[in-house]
């Protein structure tokens, strides 16, 4: 059995997973990163813990941990930056195995959760593989002949800061064109209300934000265009555009079987993987040969688990 950790800027959570990928236990608890690293990585062995005795299984049986971490982890096991834990350079698997003495595997949380995709979800059965996780930024878990890749500086999936073009506002790593800021949640909500600023207000996306500019979600964007909206479907348009850019431009340099789209863009489903496959037609020039299959990610919540504990799974096999 392994224990995977999905730890995030807002909340810890932490489960028993056997090897068939059953979650068997779950239990988590407030990040609360404002009281610094030891104090979160207290609460992160305490996690490991109460889990051990509460699903009442013995120490010996847990073969590895496995962290999905909101950052980058070098193959030390140290934390080399996570912006929203305001973590840098922090030994995190050196802490965490002197206090549990159970072997402990970090990596970025998009990458964690293309291996729980590549075991038991989208993926599945196919060798090269990549989940592009599209919510506030855009998240790559690189699957490459079987194993989780991820360069050999730890940073080699993040897709999110591909430059793909120039845009009207820049990312939050201070560069412009990022693909993170014309095909995440952010860069459509941003759009969105560049184009009611400029005068197209005659969209139903008003009524239903009641004038609020700063309440217009991705759901409310997307909910718009399947209703006919015009400017709700210029800014899905644009968003499917940059998007099939990127998974173009992927495709070009790796060539994978699957391009599995997850996050909180993915809940438009069909809608927006019918567009994305249309446009994707459009790039296409080795027309007589097969392309990546895309397609939509199987798992939302429990991806960050599932996947951490694959990843202690890969670690120790």
């Amino acid at each position: 059995m392994y224990i995977g950790i999905d730890l995030g800027g807002t909340n810890i959570a932490a489960g028993l997973v056997d090897d068939s990928g059953k979650i068997l236990y779950t239990k988590s608890t407030p990040t609360l990163a404002t009281r610094g690293y030891k104090a979160v990585i207290d609460d992160i062995n305490k996690l490991v813990k109460d889990i051990i005795e509460e699903a009442k299984v013995e120490k010996n049986e847990i073969k590895a941990i496995g962290i999905g971490i909101p950052g980058l982890a070098d193959k030390d096991g140290n934390v080399i930056f996570c912006v929203n834990l305001g973590w840098e350079n922090i030994p995190l698997r050196k802490m965490m195995e002197e206090e549990l003495n159970i072997p402990v595997f970090i990596d970025n949380d998009a990458t964690v959760a293309g291996l729980a995709e590549y075991e038991f979800g989208s993926m599945k059965g196919c060798k090269n593989g990549i989940l592009l996780t599209l919510g506030t930024g855009i998240g790559g878990g690189i699957i490459l002949n079987g194993e989780v890749y991820s360069g050999v500086h730890g940073v080699g999936s993040e897709i999110g800061h591909m430059i793909i073009g120039e845009n009207f506002y820049n990312c939050n790593c201070g560069k412009n064109g990022c693909f993170e800021t014309f095909a995440s949640s952010t860069a459509i909500i941003k759009y969105t209300q560049k184009l009611i600023s400029e005068g197209n207000t005659d969209t139903i996306i008003l009524q239903k934000v009641e004038g609020d500019l700063e309440k217009i979600n991705a759901k409310v964007i997307f909910d718009s265009a399947k209703e006919g909206d015009r400017v709700a479907k210029m800014a899905v348009d644009r968003l499917v555009k940059y998007l099939v850019i990127g998974i173009f431009n992927i495709v070009n340099f790796m060539d994978p079987e699957v391009i599995a789209l997850g996050g909180g863009i993915s809940n438009a489903g069909e809608y927006l993987l019918n567009l994305v496959k249309e446009e994707f037609e459009k790039f296409k020039y080795y027309k007589t040969l097969p392309a990546a299959n895309i397609v939509l990610a199987q798992f939302k919540n429990d991806a960050g688990i599932l996947g951490a504990a694959m990843l202690g799974k890969h670690g120790v096999r």
